[in-house]
């Protein structure tokens, strides 16, 4: 759990990410919350001098507004009793909650913010920061972005949901013109042609920041083990792994048809046993892209300066990155060699064949498995070989090869001219030596 602090001021901020360490890989939760600043409006002036850790027995809306008569009031109570505000020490708060458990990090969470903290619900981990809030015994408020694109499953979710923990979700919805806007230029489905992040940006990330101009912090549910190149580093966070809706609790009935990872209907698809769950989200995207927007503060500052849309290195084929797969056990295609096995209809034997840049960190990260599974194909009657599609290549292998996003590896089976690309994120020796067992 961590907190993100950045000053609320019309100038530029500056953020930090401070976080507590808990044992369990499986679910994960993030506190991010404004700093607060050196200077302290006119109505939380007036609420700090009644009191700060007064707790409200009301929850005001997400985008509440102040009444004119307080904040002229306070402008008299400021100039009569000027108030030197102290800011709080994240650091030395991360340090504090290093060892604490998840009630007690969302039990100081909200005895700080009180009523200007609120919950990002969209299900699944979600409901965990629900039950931990519960059991805090604290108030707390909980709004969710409602992008006009939810499954019926999910609404009905979120109805049992408000009924089990008898709260009333805050729900925010993006501005209408802007959705009329991109729906009438781009169609309803824009997203498989030119990728989600655009749709995301008007249904999501817009009416999130809307929601959070009323919040000093906000708390969501993300797991480590979701979209590798965002995620990778969030904190680690102890949850429940047998919290599942078993004592009550809602549950989403997707979840029992195979969904996963949820998010809006046209985006989400069924994931098959061994899949990672966010293959059912954008499926037709590259790994690191699986965000919609809202997490992206999560992607090293390093890493968003190497990467394009497309999860990769800005570079196209000029890069000074030595090559990689190297060894006896793979053979090196040029552009006529790919090209003459492409054209293939009966081959002597199966080819499976990598297409990457050797820039691309994803294709770095396969090289060992994939040098171990051509040792262990040595000998055998299928051929292991790699083509480098950047750079000059790359237009010929999306149009010919199915290229997507590096890296793509493809199966040329021994009888068909048509190859297979590797449908799975999932590129350890056991999961490829599956899939071409599945094929050969």
């Amino acid at each position: 759990m961590a907190f993100a602090a950045s000053a609320p001021t019309s100038s530029s901020s500056s953020s930090s990410l401070f976080s507590a360490s808990f044992p369990s890989s499986q679910s994960r939760d993030l506190i991010k919350c404004s700093q607060i600043g050196s200077l302290m409006s006119p109505d939380r002036a007036v609420r700090a001098l009644k009191g700060r850790r007064r707790r409200c027995d009301r929850v005001g809306p997400v985008l509440a507004e102040s009444s004119k008569g307080i904040a002229s009031a306070a402008t008299g109570v400021i100039a009569d009793h000027p108030e030197v505000v102290v800011e709080e020490d994240y650091e030395g708060l991360a340090k504090d909650l290093a060892e604490a458990s998840p009630l007690e990090v969302m039990d100081r969470a909200l005895e700080m913010f009180g009523n200007d903290i609120a919950i990002a619900f969209s299900g699944a981990e979600d409901v965990v920061l629900l039950e931990y809030a519960r059991l805090t015994g604290r108030p707390f408020r909980v709004f969710s972005l409602d992008t006009g694109r939810l499954n019926p499953e999910t609404y009905q979710f979120f109805d049992a949901v408000e009924k089990h923990y008898d709260i009333r979700i805050e729900y925010m919805f993006p501005d209408a013109v802007e959705v009329q806007g991109l729906v009438r230029n781009k169609g309803l489905f824009s997203f498989y042609e030119d990728g989600h992040q655009e749709c995301c940006r008007v249904r999501k990330v817009r009416p999130l920041r809307r929601a959070l101009k009323g919040l000093r912090a906000w708390i969501t549910g993300q797991r480590k083990d979701q979209s590798p190149g965002t995620r990778a580093e969030i904190p680690v966070v102890q949850v429940d792994p047998s919290f599942e809706g078993l004592d009550g609790g809602a549950v989403n009935a997707l979840h029992s048809q195979g969904y996963v990872s949820i998010g809006c209907e046209p985006c989400t698809r069924p994931v098959l046993p061994g899949q990672h769950e966010r293959e059912g989200r954008w499926w037709w995207e590259d790994a690191n892209a699986k965000e919609c927007g809202l997490h992206k503060g999560n992607i090293k500052q390093e890493d968003v300066a190497n990467l394009n849309g497309n999860g990769a290195a800005h570079t196209n084929g000029t890069a000074t990155n030595s090559d990689i797969f190297n060894t006896q056990s793979i053979v090196t295609l040029n552009r006529v060699g790919i090209e003459n096995l492409a054209r293939l209809e009966n081959r002597r034997e199966p080819w499976i064949i990598v297409l990457y840049a050797p820039w691309c960190r994803f294709c770095q990260a396969m090289e060992g498995s994939f040098v171990e599974l051509s040792e262990k194909l040595a000998g055998s009657a299928i051929k292991v070989g790699k083509f480098r599609a950047d750079g000059e290549q790359k237009a010929f292998a999306q149009q010919e090869l199915q290229l997507g996003s590096f890296p793509t590896i493809l199966f040329f089976p021994k009888h068909s001219w048509h190859p297979i690309k590797y449908p799975s994120e999932k590129r350890d020796v056991d999961s490829l030596m599956a899939f071409i067992n599945a094929l050969r």
